[in-house]
């Protein structure tokens, strides 16, 4: 699909995801001429791998969680095991319809704001110009020039190619692919993907094994989120394998999958996602231009998300800040608002510090700020305050089954300065 009006921009965007729009969108609403080039479609990992079609399966997976616990609220008909009764390919079709109308909302905006957008793999040139490969027809080609450039690409899973069989498995986008319930999944990783995933097939009836290195889910959380979070999942039936990894995966003749862990433990599963870690989506061809990345394969930006190219920006999950939608969408609104709004805005910039961010496990997990740990690096242990609760949630107050409640206050006091942060568990 082409729908580019001219070859020459004030503002050329490559990634329509979330704050590649956010930010061709506001510069559009300043007068600018923009194009946004997508090469699958319109909405990002967010609207198509990420943020809703997981939410989505969260709501599914919470449902549920609530069938187990109708009968104390005063459902006597409601059978426990009706929860196992999921019907996978309803929920796709419907999922997957749900997503296809958001990517054509996305378009809408754009048509509405006079963005064009074209799909299709952008590329640089030598000459500094930026070649598009027509997602329908690869014969065509077409090339764009622009008064300023943002690379808005996000970033791609990661997969363990030196494991004997790793291809057996699937990254974490394979998780919006498949037909069926898997009746046996494996996640590997302690991320929040893994943990997010873990939750879901639990609680939609599959047997389900989380693969972790250390002892703890979430390690980048603080530890009462780690510890909550983990002694949970083992205690609701997730297995999860601590202080190992994954050894080899063979392919048994049923199709199954036999994964060896270092361990010496072998569990057989129907399905496998490795769940290690995003990084960033570099195939435009940086070196044509001398983009530098970091020694992680990232786009280096400065406060003002400039890259060392002039009149050339990057943001998002390209650049490997917080890999979160609301901060591409704000960071791209900044961008443009700078480079293309009134006199005000001209050295506005994102603030990365105390951005709240949600996992959504079973239960919950919302943070912001520094950990305990952090906080005590930083700022010496005599200076930091820890506040701490733990109870069941009125949720839960009338039910057998409990879902753990932990909260966590952690306060910076000195006579110069107070600050606050928290992390909790629902």
């Amino acid at each position: 699909m082409l729908r580019a009006m001219k070859t020459h921009y004030q503002y050329l965007v490559i990634g329509g995801g979330s704050g590649g729009v956010a930010s061709a969108r506001r510069a559009a609403s300043y007068g600018a001429s923009a194009l946004v080039i997508e090469s699958k479609a319109m909405g990002g990992t967010c609207v198509n791998v990420g943020c809703v079609p997981k939410k989505v399966m969260w709501y599914a997976s919470d449902i549920s969680q609530k069938i187990q616990i109708a009968r104390d609220y005063g459902f006597p008909k409601v059978d426990p095991a009706f929860a196992k009764t999921f019907d996978w390919p309803t929920y796709k079709t419907k999922r997957d319809a749900y997503v296809k109308k958001l990517n054509g909302i996305y378009e809408r905006n754009m048509t509405k704001e006079k963005v064009d957008y074209v799909y299709g793999l952008a590329s640089f040139t030598k000459d500094g110009k930026v070649s598009v490969v027509d997602k329908e027809d690869p014969s065509k080609v077409s090339t764009y020039t622009a008064d300023n450039i943002l690379v808005a690409t996000g970033g791609k899973a990661v997969l363990p190619t030196k494991i004997p069989g790793w291809e057996l498995g699937m990254n974490s986008d394979g998780l919006f692919d498949l037909k069926e319930r898997p009746k046996r999944v494996m996640m590997v990783g302690s991320g929040f993907i893994s943990v997010e995933f873990s939750g879901f097939f639990h609680l939609l009836g599959s047997e389900t094994h989380t693969v972790i290195r250390k002892q703890h889910v979430l390690t980048k959380f603080d530890e009462i989120i780690q510890n909550t979070i983990t002694d949970y999942y083992v205690k609701e039936g997730v297995n999860i394998h601590k202080g190992t990894s994954v050894a080899k995966v063979e392919k048994l003749e049923d199709g199954s999958k036999k994964v060896t862990l270092e361990n010496g433990e072998t569990v057989v599963v129907d399905a496998l996602f490795w769940c290690i870690g995003r990084n960033s989506l570099i195939d435009m061809h940086p070196e044509n231009i001398g983009l530098n990345l970091d020694s992680k394969g990232r786009i280096v930006v400065d406060g003002y998300q400039r890259t060392n190219v002039p009149n050339v920006y990057s943001l998002g999950d390209v650049v490997g800040h917080l890999q979160l939608t609301p901060v591409a969408i704000a960071t791209g609104r900044k961008l443009a608002n700078r480079l293309f709004g009134p006199e005000k805005f001209k050295t506005q910039k994102m603030d990365f510090t105390n951005v709240p961010t949600a996992v959504f496990s079973h239960p919950e997990v919302g943070a912001i700020g520094l950990t305990e740990k952090q906080a005590k690096e930083k700022y010496g242990e005599e200076n930091i305050k820890i506040y701490t609760s733990r109870f069941n949630a009125m949720a839960y107050a009338m039910t057998e089954h409990k879902s753990p409640t932990a909260y966590k206050l952690v306060c910076l006091e000195t006579r110069e300065r107070k600050d606050y942060w928290y992390a909790h568990c629902r």
